[in-house]
């Protein structure tokens, strides 16, 4: 397996040839050639979408329900910006332009944290933001076995406006959203309307946008997901690894939806039934 990376990633620099390593050593410990059933094991699912469509969010709802560690590359990046460590400003360059985070780079935030979470005796993932080119679905594709990947899609003029109206609370982390969003439908589109993620009272005065979230960079970062990571989509598709799944709205309107493509709906249902 190990030649099998270099040869994938020659010309590397020994950094990323010790992250590849881990990775491979890491996922090596997961069973393999499992069916898609979050009853057999844990899940090895990827989300994949342009930024902004939601994968956070869904991923992690899917992440409590089932189980399984949310592995979010963006908010990797993100953290490792905020610690003013040594690659805080290569980082803060290439996230404010909207372009792609070298492999280098995210392999070896990505191998850390999976090596973080070994050590808690985390098994199984789902990866949000990895891969986004085919090098990385490539590399991924020789050290495990993804079992489904979910691609979510949202049409375009809605995504612009959503991302336009995402908001961070300064002071405890979490992510809102002020768009009201309400498109009608047109030239055989269905029309959409999104509801606003408010704030509570004690985050609304405390409300940040995010540095990269303008219409320009916003614009970018699609026009660099249409040239690099769409044709993911098709690596995968090749494989009968894909699910398209067309957003029809906000979370009160996809969630459900999403349960039923992936017939999780009574896992949700036996979950809350336990809970209660």
């Amino acid at each position: 397996m190990a030649a099998i990376m270099h040869r994938l990633l020659k010309p590397t620099s020994p950094s990323l040839s010790s992250s590849i390593s881990l990775l491979s050593r890491y996922l090596s410990t997961f069973p393999q050639n499992a069916v898609v059933d979050p009853k057999g094991r844990n899940v090895q699912w990827v989300f994949l979408g342009v930024p902004g469509v939601g994968k956070g969010t869904y991923a992690s709802r899917l992440s409590s329900l089932l189980g399984v560690p949310h592995i979010a590359t963006g908010d990797l990046v993100r953290e490792e910006l905020a610690s003013s460590g040594p690659l805080s400003n290569q980082l803060e360059e290439i996230v404010n332009q909207g372009q792609l985070v070298s492999d280098e780079i995210i392999i070896s935030l990505l191998s850390k944290r999976l090596e973080a979470g070994e050590s808690k005796g985390e098994s199984g993932f789902i990866l949000d933001g990895f891969p986004r080119t085919i090098r990385q679905a490539e590399i991924l594709d020789e050290v495990t076995d993804i079992d489904l990947v979910v691609n979510l899609k949202l049409r375009e003029d809605v995504l612009l406006e959503k991302c336009l109206g995402r908001r961070i609370c300064s002071e405890c982390g979490k992510n809102f959203n002020v768009a009201s969003i309400n498109v009608k439908g047109e030239s055989g589109r269905p029309g959409m309307s999104m509801a606003p993620l408010l704030p509570p009272p004690q985050c609304a005065s405390k409300l940040v946008s995010r540095a990269d979230d303008t219409e320009d960079v916003v614009k970018e970062r699609l026009r660099v997901y249409y040239d690099k990571s769409e044709p993911v989509e098709g690596f995968y598709q090749s494989q009968g690894k894909l699910m398209e799944f067309d957003l029809p709205g906000g979370i009160p309107e996809s969630w459900p939806k999403l349960l039923e493509a992936l017939n999780l709906d009574d896992h949700e249902e036996k979950r809350s039934s336990a809970v209660a």
